[in-house]
């Protein structure tokens, strides 16, 4: 099994800044992909970004150029720096973990994005 604790979410401004992170503990041996998902009220839950063991990124289109991904492997640990915020990004983040075919979730952290 895997524990995802995720950190970091919050009320921000148009154009403002947030930096989600999510901790890995249990068996994080063998995981590959990390990264974060989001859902919106009444919304599908999508990928924003994730991350593989060796750096390489997949980004959603509507965050490439604001968001950025950044796994320390070491802490099994993954951060998401998210920056010139929209109010289309307003959802609950939720990070995830994929380890031998089985995805893994976090218990989500609100972002909200509003003047």
């Amino acid at each position: 099994q895997v524990q995802l604790v995720e950190s970091g979410g919050g009320l921000v401004q148009p154009g403002g800044s947030l930096r989600l992170s999510c901790a890995a503990s249990g068996s994080t041996f063998s995981i590959n992909n990390m990264g974060w998902y989001r859902q919106a009220p009444g919304k599908q839950r999508d990928l924003v970004v994730d991350i593989t063991r060796g750096g390489f990124a997949n980004y959603a289109d509507s965050v490439k150029g604001r968001f950025t991904i950044s796994r320390d492997n070491a802490k099994n640990t993954v951060f998401l720096q998210m920056n010139n915020l929209k109010p289309e990004d307003t959802a609950v983040y939720y990070c995830n973990a994929k380890r031998l075919g089985i995805d893994y979730w976090g218990q989500g952290t609100q972002v909200t994005v509003s003047s």
